[in-house]
């Protein structure tokens, strides 16, 4: 596979997506990508911004035009489908060289693209209503305008591509305001769980609660709304599987900012639905990154405009850390 060697700078890094790949093995369709012409009102249909449509078109990639890259992208799509509705981690997607050429920053786009056609027949095999199979799948436009917002700059990179696995392989679906993605309890949370007295561990189904940004404000109805679809959703169109435990690990569950925002935001009352599963490390990149975007940004030049910003901003001109959180509830 020596594309992966020509793609994939990092040394382990390659190895390990040759492995993953050559376990995937070959899959039952062919990789196929829509022409130029017809791939705008696609990228329109997933939500993909205006600024990066007329990119993506010029460098949408084809057998003809570049064998190897066409190659390489033939391997991600079928490792991406090779697991599709498997409860199983993330695809890890590594960095790409710039040997890739102008099209590496858009890559993985390439992958969903070819993935698509996958994931819309598993939704359809489980009788996924048509309207959160779009609105799942269009979470691909929203992340690509996080990382505009994040960077400054159009394209996909290795966090996001890898996290957008969930959502092309039927782990996770878009349920009004949250997303629910069919995870297993890990070791601390299952372990705390169980500490309080609770009969789920280690390895038991649980769905991982998710808060997109840029949907609007997430309310305390809106959020139980998104919890009573997700009960019946899951019931419904997996009930081989049992889901009785929800977990959340984000920036949002830190329990500090209960001191800087009002008991009735939106945040705290996010909050208090989850028991606390353990503390997690320090991480004020993460907190920055979700709540100014703009990586890399000295936090003396970034903006004072609302409450939470004031209390990210003071919290750590105080010489404190944030640290996100983990949680756990019952459905």
């Amino acid at each position: 596979m020596d594309v992966i060697d020509e793609f994939v700078p990092d040394r382990a890094a390659a190895q390990e997506l040759t492995k993953l790949v050559e376990e995937a093995g070959e899959q039952p369709f062919d990789v196929v990508l829509p022409p130029a012409e017809d791939l705008p009102p696609l990228l329109l249909d997933l939500a993909v911004p205006h600024e990066d449509i007329d990119e993506l078109t010029a460098l949408v990639p084809s057998r003809e035009r570049d064998p190897r890259v066409w190659r390489f992208l033939e391997y991600c799509t079928r490792l991406v489908v090779s697991r599709m509705g498997a409860v199983t981690p993330e695809v890890p997607f590594p960095e790409l060289s710039p040997a890739m050429g102008a099209v590496r920053r858009y890559f993985y786009v390439y992958v969903y693209l070819a993935a698509l056609p996958q994931v819309r027949a598993f939704h359809r095999e489980h009788g996924i209503p048509d309207d959160i199979s779009r609105r799942t799948v269009a979470d691909l436009g929203r992340v690509l305008a996080d990382h505009r917002f994040w960077y400054g700059t159009g394209g996909l990179d290795t966090e996001l591509a890898s996290w957008l696995t969930g959502h092309f392989r039927g782990m996770l679906y878009q349920l009004g305001r949250l997303q629910f993605q069919r995870v297993t309890l890990g070791n601390r949370t299952g372990k705390a769980i169980i500490a309080a007295g609770q009969p789920y561990g280690p390895g038991d189904p649980a769905l991982a609660v998710h808060v997109p940004a840029t949907y609007g404000p997430m309310t305390p109805a809106a959020c139980d709304r998104s919890f009573a679809m997700a009960r019946d959703f899951f019931g419904r169109h997996f009930p081989e599987e049992q889901y009785d435990i929800a977990v959340c690990y984000s920036w949002l569950l830190d329990d500090q900012l209960a001191e800087y925002l009002p008991a009735e935001s939106n945040i705290v009352r996010f909050q208090q639905r989850f028991q606390p599963a353990y503390e997690a490390n320090e991480d004020d990149a993460t907190t920055l990154r979700f709540v100014f975007g703009k990586v890399g940004t000295d936090p003396a030049d970034l903006p004072r405009r609302t409450t939470l910003q004031r209390a990210i901003l003071d919290h750590l001109q105080a010489g404190r850390h944030w640290h996100g959180g983990a949680g756990w509830c019952l459905l």
